[in-house]
Formats: C-alpha cells, sequence, structure tokens
C-alpha cells in the first residue's frame, strides 16, 4: 500500500459579501425515542405550500473562475434561517428562507430538495427556488435554537426512488431518532431510535437500508425503513472516549460505508455482517465531512485541525476509495463540509464548522490536481454543501 502526500497550497484574494446576523432563541426541549411505525403526523401550518422570497446577493468584487461558471451550489447557512443558491465562480448567492438553524440538504428527484432545521424538515423546489412546506417532527424539539447541540434534525438523505426521506433528529437530553417523510403526504410517517446526535444519514445503493452516523455513540445504526426496526453496528476503531468519533459516511459501490477517524484511520464497514476494517490514514487531523467524487473514485475528507489524538493542522485529504492512496494539500482554514464539481476537478468546502463554534463565514475552492485554493466569504456560517445536480 503507497501514500504519498503532496503539499501545494496558494490562497487569491477573497470575495466580500455581507448579510445580518440574525439572532437565536432558547429551547425547551421534550425527549421522545418510542418506535412508532403507525402515527402520521398532521402538519401545522407552516408545513403548508408557501412561496417564499428569494433575496440575489451580489459580492461587490468577483474572481470568477470560467470553468465553474456552470456549477450551482445548494448551501446550508446554520446561524441563520435560509440556505442559498451560490454560483462558486461568481460568488453569487440567492437567499431562500427555510427555516431555524438549517443543518443539512439532500437532493432528490423532481427538482426536489430537502433541508433538516431545529423546526422541521423543509421542502424546496429547487426550479422555482421556493419553499413548498416546512414539516414538523413527530419529536417535541422544543423552542428552535442555535449551536452545536441545538435540538432537531441533523443529517438527511432521500430513498433512490424519492419517495421517502430519512432525517436523523437530535433530541437533547435522550436518544436520537430516524424519523421519515413520505415526499407525497409531506407529513411524517414512521420513527425509530438511533444513537446519540446523528450527524449524517445515508442509504444503501438499493433504498432498503438507512444508516444513521451516531456521532456521540460511536456507532452506526442500520434502519428497516419498511419494518421500522434497527440494528447498532460499532463503528469504534480507537475505542469509545474523546474525539476519535463518527462523523459522516459515504457508501462505496460495493455497498460498504467508508467512515475517516482523527486522520488515523478509514473504517470500511460492511453494513450486512457489520464488520470493519480499518485501512490507515495519515492525514493526523480530526476529520468530519466527507464526498465521493461523481465516479466514485475519490473519496474527499474535510480535515478540521488538531483535536484529541490528532494533532495536525486542517487539511484536505483526497483518497483513491479502492487502494487507499492519499494526497493531501493544507488548508488555511478549518472547514465542516465538502463537495465534488460534476467533473470530479474542484472540492468546495464550508467554513461553518460547528465544533466549539470555530468556524468562519466562507467557502474555499479547491482544485483538485493542482492542490491550489481559493476563499471567498458567505455569511452566517456555512455547514452543508451539496451540488445541484437538476437545475
Amino acid at each position: 500500500m503507497i501514500f504519498t502526500n503532496k503539499s501545494l497550497f496558494a490562497s487569491l484574494t477573497p470575495l466580500t459579501l455581507f448579510l445580518v446576523l440574525i439572532g437565536c432563541s432558547s429551547q425547551q426541549p421534550n425527549a421522545v425515542n418510542t418506535v412508532n411505525p403507525t402515527k402520521t403526523a398532521t402538519p401545522s401550518p407552516t408545513a403548508a405550500a408557501t412561496q417564499t422570497p428569494v433575496t440575489s446577493f451580489l459580492p461587490t468584487t468577483a474572481n470568477p473562475s470560467p470553468t465553474a461558471t456552470a456549477t450551482t451550489l445548494m448551501v446550508t447557512h446554520s446561524k441563520s434561517d435560509y440556505m442559498s443558491f451560490l454560483d462558486p465562480a461568481s460568488g453569487r448567492m440567492e437567499k431562500l428562507v427555510v427555516g431555524t438553524a438549517p443543518f443539512a440538504l439532500a437532493e432528490g428527484p423532481n427538482h426536489r430538495a430537502y433541508v433538516s432545521t431545529a423546526e422541521g424538515v423543509a421542502v424546496i423546489d429547487t426550479k422555482l427556488r421556493t419553499r413548498i412546506a416546512l414539516v414538523p417532527y413527530q419529536a417535541n424539539v422544543g423552542k428552535p435554537r442555535f449551536g452545536e447541540y441545538r435540538s432537531g434534525g441533523m443529517g438527511i438523505a432521500v430513498s433512490p426512488d424519492g419517495k421517502f426521506v430519512y432525517v436523523g433528529v437530535y433530541l437533547d437530553g435522550g436518544k436520537s431518532q430516524l424519523e421519515i417523510l413520505d415526499s407525497e403526504k409531506l407529513a411524517m410517517t414512521g420513527r425509530v431510535p438511533v444513537g446519540v446526535r446523528p450527524f449524517d444519514v445515508v442509504t444503501s445503493l438499493d433504498g432498503r437500508e438507512v444508516y444513521s452516523i451516531d456521532h456521540d455513540g460511536y456507532t452506526v445504526t442500520a434502519v428497516d425503513p419498511f419494518t421500522l426496526k434497527g440494528r447498532t453496528l460499532e463503528a469504534a476503531p480507537f475505542g469509545k472516549g474523546g474525539f476519535e468519533k463518527p462523523h459522516y459516511a459515504a457508501v462505496r459501490a460495493d455497498g460498504r460505508l467508508l467512515l475517516p477517524y482523527q486522520g488515523r484511520g478509514l473504517v470500511v464497514l460492511d453494513p450486512k455482517s457489520g464488520s470493519y476494517t480499518t485501512e490507515p490514514l495519515t492525514g493526523n487531523t480530526h476529520q468530519e465531512g466527507v464526498t465521493l467524487t461523481p465516479d466514485g473514485k475519490q473519496l474527499l475528507i474535510v480535515g478540521i485541525g488538531s483535536a484529541g489524538s490528532a494533532t495536525g493542522k486542517p487539511n484536505l485529504t483526497i483518497l483513491d476509495a479502492n487502494t487507499y492512496k492519499e494526497k493531501i494539500i493544507p488548508l488555511a482554514r478549518m472547514h465542516q463540509m465538502v463537495a465534488s464539481s460534476a467533473d470530479g476537478r474542484y472540492a468546495y468546502l464550508t467554513g461553518g464548522v460547528t465544533y466549539a463554534d470555530t468556524g468562519w463565514n466562507g467557502i474555499t475552492v479547491v482544485d483538485l490536481s493542482a492542490g491550489t485554493t481559493r476563499e471567498f466569504e458567505l455569511p452566517d456560517y456555512p455547514l452543508d454543501v451539496q451540488l445541484l445536480t437538476n437545475n
């Protein structure tokens, strides 16, 4: 097994953006963690179809990259109540109000996207750039608030056929749960207990299982969305305790889950058997967001820097998903999530790191071949980022 580390870094002049920060309120959480396969949540008035105005912003300076002009990114702004549609070449963004403290988003078919917020799941028409509904959770998540430990939706995924949306709901003071949204009825139709703080939710390639990445449980919960039964899979290659926790996962073409830990090891988990192997990593950084390039060949892993057993600086690991050969690109700042361009040439990293409020207001664009970087400002702690594939 061969590992190579190549450091090449260049930072260009940032773009500038300005947006007023929206305040936050306190919460009164009420944990619910029972399985209820028959109850259908009645949407609140906020779940009715709405036409939310879209506001456009244009930076005062621009440094466009001609190769990225056709790219549109969807971004959640975790310290406010909106997502944005972003052109990473010019920095132009279109703001769409979705709900308090948006965390993650997932794209589905038929110009739909879904955003997990502190209030419910926002259903988005990506063609019209409007919010169709805000569907409340079955759990009582209390008054919406902001921050790393706010109750409400975290990881989110759409079934391959687009009929269901799965969202991990963190319940302060109790176990979290996976809730199931019927995309036609626009109502929650089931819930299953999972581990604590489900940072990420992904589905199997055939859609028959859903996987909750349980950050504070050091586990992965495999859920059968049809029977509403879950299996707890251990995912603690360096033991339980400290910062050696699972964060985000990618599903490889063979169905195995890829989960990085601390720039020290990559867990390759077979969800059918529950067994895993640990491949060595050398990034020596607290690793967060991951994504596969569209061809499935490379895994992009964001490292925020030193924490616990990781003592290195922020970086981006480009990992061959099959041979595990590494290329590591140093970064000047911390980042949380990552998306790939459609051609696999660029990575887009968000600065809104949730850990101890250590993030920044911006995005970094990385040229994966040259190893160069370009930063620009983006307000209100941009957290999740996804490539819009169905314009």
